[in-house]
């Protein structure tokens, strides 16, 4: 009997069992090659008051975490019991294109019913994820942890204790209906707006009532909220952590002195996270699967899809909390570190929510009202004036080298007049907490990047959208409207990013990486998602060494879905 065959029937045992929480199955054929069976399911789960479907792997929710070691060759054998199609993408993974993941790009998927095999060798180490690539699975939970071990010494500092730190958000409502909401009313989730009892407040921390008024009036006339932080927020969320709500607590122990690992993963749809460890400071080591030099912090913003790696050390004998605040501060997820079970450390409170300014606009630090005609042009598409964008063949490939301005048109409502690189920003919220925030800018590499040559040519994308119509893209297009970009084998290319919209957007590459260019030479940091924040450039050196039709897209499942989704072809 093959062990495919005995792994199935040990697993299905275990199929449904409520908290049934295993490492993933996997029988190992030798060092060098490891065979895992993976098991999809959906029940119904209760999260204090609210009941809904949760999808499962192996039972687990979160699924299993994979353990594999670099060097490897991996076989996955995914067995669907959904009455649905699904697939999963191994989130940061150099693999072959058609291991990715990504139904109608990559391959097939797979069938109600159905199994699909994975197999390709392990290229890498360190902290990754994977998840589902179809329809509303993922926001519903069809995601774990991914732990890749090094083939030789590993390059993170030693630890007595090494936990997964899982964040995710969820949610009662189908995501279908979420979006169907957004589409009809954009603040449908967001309820905290500016109100009179805010405005002496605003007037403190703005330079008087003159300007507090007058930044009202630009958001006003704009039809945005300056409030609007987060689409989809805590009134609607549970935020979860190991698939825990804060009022259950995960738990991981320690001995006072200890150094404990904190691999943190963002497995949410549609939330960016703020994460301390009350009362300890964490020392930063790798990003997204990549060991950096060392930063020490009190908190970090993590986007969705990104991982980062710390370490703490617990000095005295009592619980400490691992906070993570929703950045729009509607709910958090929370953890305890202890020496002992059951012992739980206090949650601190929430942060006052942040408030959009002139950055987030894309008017650099100017504070000055945009002229009149300016902002009529910047209204384009909200008031029904529009400037029909150009429809491309299906296949056809875009020249988006230099494209100029997107046009403003019903698909996109901005134009950011003065970008900023904000790589030296911890991000809205997070400038005047009094605690030590990490910001992109410090994340310098162990080694220089394997590819010193200069790029040969600059392709420029601008994040656009409309948050009346919940429309976004690239552009000023959504996919259904943009044909593939194009990279030549090898090719070294740069990659910037103008974001144009009023919010952050988590992008993430498929099979290829990108450098981040934050001021650290030839050390940049390699990342598979990075955070644009609003009103900003960024920069990336990529290196198009795998073939392949790869995803490109905004990691906010519902920007994704409406429209903010390229396909990169490296030929």
């Amino acid at each position: 009997m093959s062990s495919f065959a005995l792994s199935r029937r040990h697993m299905l045992a275990g199929l449904g069992a409520v908290g049934f929480v295993p490492s993933a199955l996997a029988h190992t054929v030798s060092s060098s090659e490891a065979i895992f069976e993976l098991h999809i399911t959906r029940r119904s789960a209760q999260f204090g008051a609210v009941t809904g479907p949760i999808y499962c792997i192996n039972g687990s929710f979160p699924g299993p975490t994979l353990r594999w070691k670099e060097g490897q060759e991996v076989t996955i054998h995914v067995v669907n019991h959904l009455d649905e199609p699904t697939s999963l993408h191994w989130h940061g993974i150099r693999l072959p294109a058609d291991q990715d993941g990504v139904p109608g790009l990559s391959f097939a998927g797979i069938p109600a019913g159905g199994r699909f095999t994975y197999h390709f060798p392990v290229q890498q180490s360190g902290t990754y994820w994977y998840h589902s690539h179809s329809g509303g699975q993922e926001p519903n939970g069809l995601s774990g942890a991914l732990i890749i071990e090094p083939a030789g010494e590993d390059p993170l500092p030693p630890s007595e204790r090494d936990y997964v730190i899982f964040l995710s958000d969820w949610s009662d409502v189908p995501p279908a209906d979420i979006i169907s909401n957004l589409k009809m009313q954009s603040d449908y989730y967001t309820f905290r707006q500016r109100s009179v009892q805010s405005l002496p407040h605003e007037s403190r921390v703005e330079g008087g009532l003159g300007h507090a008024f007058g930044d009202r009036l630009r958001w006003s006339q704009m039809r945005m909220a300056a409030t609007d932080i987060s689409d989809v927020s805590g009134v609607v969320y549970q935020y979860l952590l190991n698939g825990k709500r804060h009022q259950e607590r995960w738990e991981g122990l320690f001995h006072p002195g200890e150094r404990v690992k904190l691999r943190v993963i963002n497995g949410s749809a549609m939330t960016l996270f703020d994460v301390r460890v009350s009362g300890l400071e964490m020392v930063v080591v790798e990003a997204d699967g990549n060991p950096i030099e060392p930063v020490t912090v009190d908190e970090f913003r993590i986007g969705n899809g990104e991982t980062y790696t710390v370490l703490v050390r617990p000095k005295e004998d009592k619980a400490y909390t691992v906070f993570a605040q929703s950045e729009d501060r509607t709910g958090f997820a929370a953890g305890t570190l202890a020496p002992r079970p059951s012992l739980q450390g206090p949650i601190p409170a929430m942060d006052p929510r942040p408030v959009r300014g002139m950055a987030d606009m894309g008017m650099g630090s100017m504070g000055a009202m945009p002229a009149k005609g300016k902002m009529a042009g910047m209204m384009m598409g909200m008031d029904g004036m529009e400037r029909p964008s150009s429809t491309l063949p299906a296949g056809e490939a875009e020249e988006i080298d230099d494209p100029g301005l997107p046009p403003l048109n019903v698909e996109n409502q901005n134009i950011a007049q003065h970008p900023l690189d904000r790589t030296m920003s911890p991000g809205d919220g997070l400038e005047k907490t009094g605690r030590r925030v990490l910001s992109y800018s410090q994340l310098r590499a162990r080694r220089p990047s394997p590819d010193p040559r200069p790029p040969s040519r600059e392709l420029i994308l601008h994040l656009t959208g409309n948050m009346e119509r919940y429309i976004w893209g690239f552009n000023g297009r959504k996919f259904s409207e943009s044909g593939p970009i194009r990279l030549r084998r090898n090719e070294r290319v740069r990659f910037t990013i103008i974001n144009d919209t009023m919010m952050e957007h988590p992008l993430h590459l498929h099979g290829l990486w990108g450098e981040l260019e934050n001021g650290q030479g030839e050390y940049r940091p390699f990342k598979h998602t990075i955070i644009t924040q609003p009103g900003s450039i960024t920069r990336s050196l990529i290196t198009a060494d795998a073939p392949g039709r790869w995803a490109y897209h905004c990691h906010l499942m519902y920007h994704m879905d409406t429209g903010m989704f390229r396909i990169v072809e490296v030929v």
